[in-house]
Parts: C-alpha cells; structure tokens; sequence
C-alpha cells in the first residue's frame, strides 16, 4: 500500500469515525425529543381531562343555577297563590249566593 493510498485510508477511517459519532449524537438527540415528545402528549392529556370536568363542573353549575329558588322567589311564589286562593274563595261564594 502506498503512502497516499495509507493517507486516503486514514481520512476514510477518520470521517466514517465522525458519521458514527454524528449518528450516536442524533440518536441521542432523537431519544430526548421522543422523551420530551411523550412529556408534551401527557400533558396535553390531563390538560384535556381538566377541560372537559370543567366543562362538565360549569355545565351542572349552570342547571343548578336554573334551579335555584331563592327566598324572594318563594315569597313571591306564596303570595300568588294566597292571592289565587282568596279569588277562587270570592267565585266560590258568588256561586253560592245565586
């Protein structure tokens, strides 16, 4: 082998020597961005769960809202129907005069 054939080899060597190491440090590289990857998906999993409870938690709020009876309202509500008991009382004692 000649000298220059020699060099030719030694610069063969030394750059598939660089892919490799090139090549572990993108399968390095790749690894951590799976990792972070699989971190992110995670994370936008329970940020998922966590809308959609609170947007089943505001759901049931806003039915118990609708349903909700406050003591004016009953007040209210107990008045009418005094009010309606003392105007079917009155028809019912004009039906009975005639």
């Amino acid at each position: 082998m000649t000298k220059e054939e020699a060099d030719k080899l030694k610069v063969f060597e030394t750059r598939v020597r660089q892919l490799i190491l090139h090549c572990k440090d993108l399968q390095k590289r790749n690894t951590e961005l799976e990792n972070l990857l699989a971190a992110k998906n995670e994370e936008l999993k329970l940020a998922d769960e966590i809308q959609k409870e609170s947007a089943e938690n505001y759901s049931r709020l806003k039915i118990a809202k609708m349903m909700e009876i406050g003591n004016e309202d009953i007040v209210e509500a107990k008045a009418r129907i005094n009010k309606l008991v003392r105007q079917i009382d009155k028809c019912i004692a004009l039906l009975g005069v005639s």
